[in-house]
């Protein structure tokens, strides 16, 4: 396990615009020479013990962050917690796990023949959040989970790795508002997830999200190269309660129409 928060978020920087080209992009357009402040990352898994939410979270608590908020998102058969590092300047972390037991036979079926092939040793080694692909899995099995869950095809697709990254917007200079950064995306052509409006949350539930609609890339199937949606980029503004303070949590109603940035279509 990683003992450095630094050296494990540049890991996942790495991987990701590997697999995100358009994040180099966004960010010189976002940045103007500035540094981006990350919010959070999310990763993805499914909740069969060898590599559940917890198995991934070890990583991050082994490196001092703690579980500070559980969501539920029914619809797309998810449970997730988010976890903070005692350093408030270091991002946020989102991990969902699938309920697996909840869809059909034959998806059950696919996911456990998948994880029977990750090595255990492999869940602990340092790279494990952001390895990849632990299975063979041909692009038959991929659609066939796509019409599913596509969630369930993402992850198996792409493996363990982080799907967005997230612009703090608090922390850009250049922009005031969601909409201000919006506007910019949307000028440099920049595709956005407009599912439930472009900008999901409010002031009111003290945070707003809006994300770019995910890369599509070439993956290597077994049998086939197919192009598939990759990860995405997300923006996020947070706002303060009370006592002042930003709020550090998560909104599940907005979380929910953020997955859909990896949607097919």
């Amino acid at each position: 396990m990683h003992t450095n928060v630094n050296a494990l978020f540049e890991a996942l920087w790495q991987d990701y615009i590997e697999m995100t080209p358009s994040a180099a992009k966004v960010h010189q357009l976002l940045s103007k020479g500035d540094k981006i402040i990350n919010d959070h990352i999310a990763l993805r898994t499914f909740n069969i013990s060898k590599v559940n939410l917890e198995v991934l979270a070890a990583h991050f608590e082994s490196i001092g962050y703690v579980a500070c908020g559980d969501y539920k998102f029914e619809a797309k058969k998810l449970n997730a917690k988010h976890f903070e590092h005692p350093d408030s300047t270091q991002p946020k972390v989102f991990i969902s796990e699938l309920l697996v037991e909840e869809f059909s036979d034959e998806l059950q079926a696919t996911i456990k023949g998948l994880i029977e092939q990750v090595d255990e040793t492999a869940t602990t080694a340092d790279n494990f959040l952001y390895s990849g692909r632990h299975w063979d899995l041909d692009a038959n099995t991929y659609e066939s989970l796509l019409a599913e869950s596509e969630y369930a095809a993402w992850v198996a697709a792409l493996g363990y790795r982080a799907n967005h990254f997230t612009v703090s917007i608090n922390h850009l200079p250049n922009f005031d508002t969601i909409f201000d950064v919006n506007d910019a995306l949307k000028n440099a052509g920049f595709l956005l997830n407009a599912v439930g409006g472009e900008v999901k949350g409010s002031p009111e539930v003290l945070l707003e999200q809006s994300s770019t609609m995910a890369d599509k890339i070439k993956v290597k199937f077994s049998d086939a190269v197919v192009e598939i949606p990759s990860c995405f980029y997300e923006f996020a503004i947070r706002y303060p309660k009370a006592d002042g303070e930003l709020y550090t949590g998560f909104v599940a109603a907005s979380a929910d129409k953020i997955f859909e940035s990896t949607n097919v279509n």
